[in-house]
């Protein structure tokens, strides 16, 4: 199947930025989106930023403008650019793909990567 690794997160202060990325591994098996989820403390996972395989882009309100989700199709990884970071920014950043392994639809998850902005 597929298997997602995930770097970049750390700590920053408010303003700055840091960029994530997410590689996918595996065999037999072609993407149909991957992108970003984020999950803080005591809230439900929410979306952050997709991109599907034709480049169609998607962000949540909250980090559009800041963030800016890329891809690299070669070697099946996405990035997310992430400036003016904010104190609620802070969350574990999960790496998320659909995609077919032999013509199956599957998903997988990332193992997740913090992200604090503080002071």
């Amino acid at each position: 199947q597929v298997q997602l690794v995930e770097s970049g997160g750390g700590l920053v202060q408010p303003g700055g930025s840091l960029r994530l990325s997410c590689a996918a591994s595996g065999s037999a098996f072609s993407i149909n989106a991957m992108g970003w989820y984020r999950q803080a403390p005591g809230k439900q996972r929410e979306l952050v930023a997709m991109i599907t395989s034709g480049g169609i882009i998607t962000y949540s309100d909250s980090v559009k403008g800041r963030f800016t989700i890329s891809s690299d199709i070669a070697k099946n990884t996405v990035y997310l650019q992430m400036n003016s970071l904010k104190a609620e920014d802070t969350a574990v950043y999960y790496c998320r793909t659909d995609f077919r392994w032999l013509d199956y639809p599957r998903g997988a998850w990332g193992q997740g990567t913090q992200v604090t902005v503080s002071s």
